[in-house]
């Protein structure tokens, strides 16, 4: 079936749609979170990934892939956060060259602090505009993205 030129550009539609509503929720529940906190949202994230984690830790690369960003980015955010002595670096005691990234006594107490304002900035800006079924819905679609995407670094492809 050969797509006409008009299907495509409706189909860009709603890509469109999706990557305007996810900048304007990072940047609104960020600003928010930032102003009730001291935090930037990126931090929390990172944190909170950690502190889901076996033993508080994650290997560098693991972490930048569930945060969906660069090893080189996620980097400068371990760096600016072992400023605050939220995380550190130790080496991996199987993998001589792997670094992980391990959560502290402090990152942890700054997280579970953190939480409550977070979860309030996502409900007022996002959660309680939308159903529960679009909830559910929405989370799907995520995880049927990074898994297309994790599937694609998997096997070696580029975009």
């Amino acid at each position: 079936m050969e797509i006409t030129e008009s299907a495509a550009l409706d189909a860009q539609q709603p890509v469109r749609v999706f990557s305007s509503a996810a900048r304007w929720l990072t940047e609104h529940v960020g600003q928010e979170f930032r102003r009730k906190t001291g935090m930037w949202q990126i931090h929390y994230e990172m944190l909170s990934w950690l502190s889901e984690a076996p033993e508080g830790q994650l290997c560098l690369t693991e972490l930048a892939r569930r945060m969906g960003i660069s090893t080189s980015r996620l980097s400068h955010l371990v760096d600016r956060a072992r400023e605050h002595g939220w995380v550190e670096r130790v080496p991996d005691p199987v993998g001589r060259r792997i670094v992980l990234a391990r959560l502290t006594g402090t990152g942890r107490d700054a997280v579970q602090a953190a939480a409550p304002l977070q979860l309030a900035c996502v409900r007022s800006h996002f959660l309680d505009r939308l159903t529960l079924a679009q909830v559910e819905q929405l989370r799907e679609i995520s995880e049927a993205l990074i898994e297309s995407i994790d599937q694609q670094d998997e096997g070696g492809s580029t975009f």
